[in-house]
């Protein structure tokens, strides 16, 4: 606990014009590095008459495709997909293009709509039309996995991290208006008891003038003018203290009575707290014994919940109260040393009481201090006004109203524990995220390979002992053990008469032996490095 003060801060959103401009420097940003790999493609020699047309075409897909990026990010990344058929230097950007897609997409299901066709349509037209090889199949999938379905989880991460941080944001915001609205209502509360003691007092004050008016309006020597007058004063005394309750006396709660006895000062409270067994020093001036009603009231609560406290958490430590005036002030200062024995057992404190002590002591137009202490002891101290002061009214336009812009923006307050449901959720699905992230792309590339592998291996491995046995200068017609289909050959290799086969390495079955035949018959066999 510490000095009790609320601090009100208020922040205003950026400008529009300014986020606008942000927007448009990243779009900018974004657009050049994209178009850098096709542009500098585009600007090396050599060049023929359609080198212009297809640079202004390109980049006019991809000033498209950034354009679309911040409301359709998977159409941005299908036209990087399609510009890559013409030109291979889109891959750079599909990346890119990916990793937007996941930032700012707020669903899964259409980007998975997206993979799978873009899956779908490569294979038919690898493999369909342009009659691509198994390895070039292979090459093209492991490209979209890790060029953009890796770089679409891992911006599917990010905007998973931005939702937790804004969840957080959300759940502490609702534990402040939890709490402010706690405090709200222990102000109310004290302001509730404050116009009972006051109802009390000025209650019995009017009654004891009716009763006086009363007593004039019988007196036997009192002429019919002056009986007259003091039966209006009863009557108005009378119907005045009506008009105290019904303003007032509503606001009592339902322990309404005042706590503090009629008369009762503070010194009486050290007596009584004295006679309950507490060591107690008690310092006052006599200066301090004139006081105006609401400081009076505000320094024997100070004193009795001190006291109290220092009974309840420090048990068997003496205590010192003093009360010191100087000039318009009054200082009221309750100390206790650290308990001998440890405190009591007792459920943690909420705090309400020093709340309350520090809306009545506001009230009364003074500041309050509460703290542990270095000693382990804890003290209480207050700086009342000794002269009286107009009073705050209740319910000041200062404490109305929401208390930054956020909270205006965000519209209706949310409750601590949808804040906190929503904190939960938003962690599960960022540990879910980094999840498959991580383990999806390992996943995908050995589905890929498993996939691949019985295709391009399927009637093509030559085992080693098989290939030991083979005699240079056998026919291949003798050859026993010569798998039925044979492997691309692979493309810086150009030698007439070889045929390729492989030992069924795993996962890429790429070439490991070669047969080279010259009028059918076995010439060289060799083991590819």
């Amino acid at each position: 606990m510490g000095s009790l003060a609320a601090v009100r801060i208020l922040d205003f959103p950026p400008p529009a014009w300014l986020h606008r401009r942000r927007r448009l420097l990243l779009d900018v940003l974004l657009w050049a590095v994209v178009v850098a790999p096709v542009g500098y493609a585009e600007a090396s020699p050599p060049y023929t008459r359609y080198t212009l047309p297809l640079l202004v075409g390109k980049l006019l897909v991809l000033t498209v495709a950034v354009v679309a990026s911040r409301r359709q990010p998977l159409v941005a990344l299908v036209l990087a997909v399609l510009g890559s058929l013409v030109d291979g230097n889109f891959v750079f950007a599909i990346p890119v293009f990916s990793y937007l897609a996941g930032r700012r997409s707020a669903t899964v299901g259409p980007a998975i709509m997206v993979f799978l066709l873009i899956t779908a349509g490569g294979t038919a037209l690898n493999l369909g039309l342009l009659g691509a090889g198994a390895a070039t199949w292979f090459l093209l999938a492991s490209v979209l996995l890790f060029a953009a379905v890796f770089p679409w989880l891992v911006g599917r991460y990010r905007r998973q991290q931005q939702e937790l941080t804004d969840a957080g944001r959300r759940h502490v915001d609702a534990l402040t208006r939890e709490q402010r609205g706690a405090a709200e209502r222990i102000r109310l509360r004290e302001r509730a008891r404050i116009a009972g003691e006051m109802h009390d007092s000025l209650g019995h004050d009017l009654s004891l003038i009716a009763l006086r008016a009363a007593a004039l309006e019988v007196a036997a020597d009192l002429d019919d003018r002056h009986r007259a007058a003091a039966g209006e004063l009863r009557a108005s005394v009378s119907a005045a203290t009506e008009r105290l309750h019904e303003i007032i006396g509503v606001l009592r709660e339902e322990a309404g009575a005042s706590l503090r006895p009629s008369g009762e000062t503070v010194a009486d409270l050290v007596d009584g707290a004295r006679e309950a067994g507490m060591a107690v020093r008690l310092d006052t001036a006599p200066v301090v014994a004139d006081l105006p009603a609401m400081t009076g009231h505000a320094a024997h609560r100070i004193v009795r919940e001190a006291l109290t406290n220092a009974a309840r958490y420090a048990p068997g430590a003496p205590v010192d109260v003093r009360l010191t005036r100087d000039g318009d002030r009054v200082e009221v200062t309750v100390v206790n040393a650290a308990p001998p024995a440890g405190p009591l057992p007792a459920p943690p404190s909420q705090g309400s009481g020093l709340l309350a002590l520090a809306e009545r002591v506001r009230l009364a137009g003074g500041t309050l201090d509460a703290g542990h202490r270095a000693d382990g002891g804890f003290a209480v101290r207050a700086v009342l006004p000794a002269t009286a002061a107009p009073p705050e009214p209740i319910g000041s336009a200062a404490e109305a109203g929401p208390t930054s812009w956020s909270e205006e923006r965000q519209g209706p307050a949310e409750r601590p524990v949808d804040a906190e449901r929503r904190l939960h959720d938003a962690r599960r699905r960022v540990r879910r995220s980094l999840l498959v992230a991580l383990v999806a792309p390992v996943g995908f590339a050995l589905v890929l390979s498993f996939v691949y592998y019985p295709v391009a291996t399927a009637g093509t491995v030559l085992d080693r002992a098989t290939f030991d046995q083979m005699r240079v200068g056998a026919a291949r017609s003798e050859l026993v053990g010569l798998p039925r289909r044979q492997l691309e050959r692979p493309t810086p290799v150009d030698r007439a008469g070889c045929e390729y086969y492989t030992d069924g390495n795993f996962p890429l079955a790429a070439p490991t032996w070669r047969l080279c035949f010259t009028d059918g018959r076995l010439v060289s066999k060799e083991w590819i490095a």
